[in-house]
């Protein structure tokens, strides 16, 4: 049964990557609080098996690569759901190894498209729902690599602190607009076994003032996050 006591309880929360281990991870946890659960991925038939674990979720399938199609999910969302309250954005990937010469353009390009395209395509269509929410929540994973970057994990780090920089871009614009939303950095070194912990930390994000947590980075499996754009240790 639902954990009604929860904050997140009643609110309508998107996973964007939704078919990864910490995808499903998350829609659980999600669904267990009372959330209604929005998953979105690229593959239809990971999504149905999802679906099969999570039944509660609802799923689309959407390219989060292409506006127009981030564009027409954002519709569908409205019109089957109404607006959102939380959005946790998994989309990712490694390409890396080889020192300084073996980060490749073709390795850019895929990091670029699925670290950075995709986030900011989801940000920028479900900010106005962020910002309009009585406690809106958004989140993202990024890497301890951002802070101790190697020639060969160069490309991955690059797209991982641009990443990390949009978040607190967005951050800002909540701040400004004195929203009830928070921006979320999760930091992981490596995040197999770690989904449940996220998860938690994610649905945690409403048991907290948006103002304590925004523009906060997290460390998973560490201290809850400190105020005013700390980091936790």
């Amino acid at each position: 049964m639902p954990d009604a006591r929860r904050a997140v309880a009643g609110h309508t929360v998107l996973i964007a990557g939704a078919t990864s281990a910490s995808g499903v991870a998350a829609a659980s946890a999600l669904a267990a609080a009372g959330a209604r659960v929005i998953a979105v991925g690229s593959d239809t038939g990971r999504l149905q098996r999802l679906q099969g674990a999570v039944p509660e979720a609802d799923v689309y399938t959407c390219d989060l690569t292409s506006w127009p199609s981030v564009q027409d999910l954002v519709r569908a969302v409205h019109a089957e759901h109404g607006t959102i309250d939380g959005l946790l954005h998994l989309v990712g990937g490694w390409r890396g190894g080889g020192g300084l010469a073996g980060q490749s353009d073709e390795d850019w390009d895929f990091l670029h498209e699925r670290v950075i395209t995709t986030l900011r395509h989801t940000t920028r269509a479900f900010n106005n729902d962020l910002l309009a929410s009585p406690a809106g929540r958004l989140a993202i994973v990024s890497s301890v690599t951002v802070d101790n970057p190697t020639p060969g994990g160069a490309n991955y780090a690059a797209v991982k602190a641009a990443a990390e920089t949009w978040m607190r871009a967005v951050g800002y614009g909540f701040a400004k607009a004195e929203s009830a939303a928070a921006s979320v950095v999760f930091v992981v070194k490596a995040l197999d076994g770690l989904e449940a912990d996220l998860a938690d930390r994610f649905v945690d994000l409403w048991e907290r003032d948006a103002a304590s947590v925004n523009n906060t980075r997290i460390r998973i499996g560490q201290a809850p996050a400190v105020p005013s754009g700390g980091e936790s240790e």
